[in-house]
């Protein structure tokens, strides 16, 4: 049906493809909204208009999104244009949400009680925890976070017990405890987070007339990140509007960034393979950003494979250059970032316009040190302070019982963390013998360690462990010395490695980091000792009166940055393995890098005036000061809206396209350990940078263009000229170097990097 544009409401202010989605009318549509293009204005002005110009009633629409404040932000804009009544007969809401309600409607249906009982993640981790005491299994072994984790993958791709994939004992296992959970699920009335979508799905695939009654209810389905769907949620789009197929999906594929929790963008991507006559809409004129900003981000997307094309363009200004600073180490990068926040404040900009991202959360702490130093007020989104992290008080909480044994807080905290076995009963006990006779706690569990029976077993490993690491404290060891073996020894390290998730890696992480800021604190202070270090934490981390400033600046990782947009944004960290990051186990996954490709996309085209990217030529890895090697990101920029700052202010060439692993030609280390090294260049040509243009004055007196990369020229006094082959991760760095042969042939040697000089 074929609306006339001029008697539609709602249409103003909309460019053309914006208008051609909004007065689609039957079938299928896919509109590909790049970033900053404004999808949220055509999903709720395409919902307005099917109301007001084709009559369709507010409870006929289904329109779903992924997070609370989307969906409430989309009512918000909704009742603005609709009313309030009409909005509030509208199904708008997350799909956990959504299904919810529909289990609660049509519960009868799906076969289970109108009553049930929602399970977040705790409680699931809960009864997996019975479950495998039940089942005789050790939850050391099959730790109940990850148990309950492969369970929820497996109801992400619609699979029960019965449908699993076992290819392994291990798997059987899971298999086994997975069909008993839900025995206890079942009886106790209860569905999971995971639950709510897939049972769902299993009804409504399983009964023609629940799915006939919910064609019938929602006539038109809108689906908002559609490039964030999994499996599941995409078979409960598919069986809902299968039969009407008045469904429209929005979404950019260059913004799948989710991968890792189960969302798959191949389902925006091919959407026609299921709705062969969807019509595609692109909706590419950004409102964001600068002109410069998005031919940035588009260098750098435009080199991912298996993309939907597109390219953002815009009416704003061409905009200032995006600024590429080079620094020493990670601690001169966040002078630098603070510095440059000084300088914007100075030119009148707000906190409030400023957000710095990063990779990984471990990041945070050398800029929340920097910026407590500077007293700039700031928040972290997505994420807590880096001395807040739970995993990050624990090792602090063993240093503090070390310094002070006294420490009963301390004590109870770490005692049985990880699991060793001591029960709250067992402590109890032993916090009402420590009262009674006026002795402090430590000392008690002491007593109670050298008793027969009961916990003395158990409480005496904790204690022999304490006494082996003050031993090594006493006998010189070095502050750091002493953390690592904490970290190993109290079974902390082994514990996360077990749970084996993302979140246990990024847990591991942050305690590298601390260990990490142990071993550069000792460095700087050769006099430090335990208390002390213990001392600097606790006043550097103490809450000050900045905290209640109205202008805060922000920190967050490019993951939580999504969705977001701010004037100034500082991008950090961009070498090789740091962003793009590197896991040991993704090896040279393809995809992994694609991910990693969008995620620079993501992070770029947060920013609506200013963009500067930093990088470090080396950077502290897990407390070894490593070179690392510039991103390929960078490296990919437009030269002509790229201003470079350095010690030699010159811009590196752009290169040919990159392989699409990480393991062929790049180098340098990063907190993923890969090893890799830098694609090969030829040294650049110095280029003028007018002195007042930068962010920030890098003119400190060091070479900071000394980094080493691959293909490389370098002198050494014996060998001659060689060059530089391979970077290995190790501390102090050392590479191989490939020199001419007395006989003309190749000859490799492994070399210290101390021993060498640029050629």
């Amino acid at each position: 049906m074929n609306i006339d544009p001029g008697g539609a409401t709602g249409l103003v202010g909309l460019n053309p493809p914006q208008r051609e989605a909004v007065l689609h009318a039957e079938g299928p549509l896919v509109v590909f909204a790049g970033a900053g293009s404004g999808k949220t204005r055509v999903i709720t002005h395409r919902v307005a208009h099917l109301v007001t110009e084709h009559g369709v009633a507010p409870w006929n629409i289904l329109a779903v999104t992924f997070t609370n404040k989307a969906a409430r932000e989309m009512k918000e804009r909704l009742e603005r244009l609709i009313g309030g009544s009409a909005t509030r007969d509208l199904w708008v809401g997350t799909f956990h949400a959504t299904c919810a309600r529909l289990l609660r409607r049509y519960a009868k249906e799906v076969g289970i009680a109108r009553d049930f009982s929602i399970y977040d993640d705790a409680d699931s981790r809960a009864m997996v925890k019975r479950v495998l005491r039940d089942q005789g299994l050790d939850d050391k072994r099959y730790p109940p976070k990850q148990v309950s984790g492969r369970i929820q993958r497996e109801k992400q791709e619609v699979r029960g017990p019965d449908q699993m994939i076992v290819g392994n004992v291990y798997d059987e296992i899971i298999q086994r405890v997975y069909a008993a959970y839900e025995q206890q699920m079942k009886k106790a009335g209860a569905l999971d987070f995971g639950d709510l979508i897939y049972r769902l799905v299993l009804a409504i695939e399983g009964d023609p007339a629940l799915r006939g009654e919910l064609t019938r209810r929602f006539r038109y389905l809108l689906v908002d990140e559609f490039q964030d769907t999994n499996h599941v949620q995409y078979r409960l789009v598919r069986a809902i509007a299968a039969a009407h197929r008045n469904v429209t999906v929005v979404g950019d594929d260059d913004q799948g960034i989710y991968r890792w929790r189960g969302a798959d963008r191949r389902n925006i991507l091919n959407f026609k393979d299921e709705f062969s006559d969807a019509h595609i809409i692109k909706l590419e004129q950004n409102y964001r950003s600068t002109q410069r900003i998005l031919r940035a981000a588009h260098a750098v997307i435009s080199l991912a494979s298996h993309r939907e094309p597109k390219e953002l363009w815009t009416e704003n200004e061409e905009g200032a250059p995006i600024t590429v600073v080079q620094c020493r180490d990670e601690r001169h990068e966040a002078e630098l970032v603070v510095e440059a926040v000084r300088q914007l404040r100075i030119a009148g900009r707000s906190l409030e316009d400023m957000a710095v991202f990063y990779r990984i959360h471990a990041q945070s702490r050398v800029f929340e040190e920097e910026l407590r130093r500077s007293s700039v007020p700031y928040r972290i989104i997505g994420g807590m302070r880096f001395y807040d992290r739970a995993e990050i008080k624990d090792m602090l909480a063993y240093l503090r019982l070390l310094s002070n044994p006294a420490d009963d807080v301390s004590l109870l905290r770490i005692i049985n963390t990880p699991s060793r076995g001591i029960g709250k009963k067992s402590l109890e006990r032993l916090m009402d013998r420590a009262a009674g006779s006026g002795r402090g706690l430590f000392e008690t569990v002491r007593e109670a360690a050298a008793e027969k029976g009961g916990p003395a077993k158990r409480l005496g490993a904790f204690v022999e462990m304490m006494d082996g690491f003050s031993r090594q404290l006493a006998e010189g060891a070095s502050l750091a010395a002493v953390g690592y073996a904490i970290f190993a020894d109290s079974g902390y390290e082994g514990w996360l490695k077990e749970q084996d998730t993302a979140e246990s890696d990024a847990r591991t992480q942050n305690i590298q980091e601390l260990l990490g800021a142990i071993q550069l604190a000792e460095e700087e202070d050769p006099e430090l000792d335990l208390a002390g270090f213990l001392e600097q934490v606790t006043l550097d981390t103490t809450e000050d009166a900045s905290d209640g400033a109205e202008e805060k600046l922000t920190l967050m990782t490019v993951h939580a940055a999504k969705g977001l947009e701010f004037p100034v944004v500082v991008t950090a960290g961009l070498e090789e393995d740091m962003f793009p990051f590197k896991r040991q186990q993704e090896g040279t996954d393809p995809e992994a890098l694609e991910e990693e490709r969008r995620l620079a996309y993501v992070a770029f085209t947060r920013a609506e005036e200013r963009l500067m990217l930093t990088w470090a030529s080396a950077r502290r890895v897990f407390g070894q000061l490593r070179p690392m090697s510039i991103s390929r990101f960078l490296l990919e920029l437009p030269q002509d809206d790229v201003q470079w700052v350095g010690r030699r202010q010159s811009a590196p060439p752009r290169p040919a396209r990159p392989a699409s692993s990480y393991g062929r030609g790049y180098g340098g280390g990063g907190y993923g350990g890969g090893g890799h090294g830098a694609p090969r260049t030829r040294e650049p040509a110095p280029r003028e940078v007018a002195p007042g243009d930068s962010y920030v004055d890098m003119d400190d007196g060091s070479d900071l263009s000394v980094g080493i990369r691959v293909g490389m020229p370098v002198r050494h006094r014996k060998f001659g000229l060689g060059r530089i082959v391979t970077i290995k991760p190790t501390s102090p760095p050392r590479v191989d170097v490939e020199f001419r042969g007395e006989d003309g042939g190749r000859d490799v040697r492994t070399i210290q990097v101390s021993y060498l000089q640029p050629a």
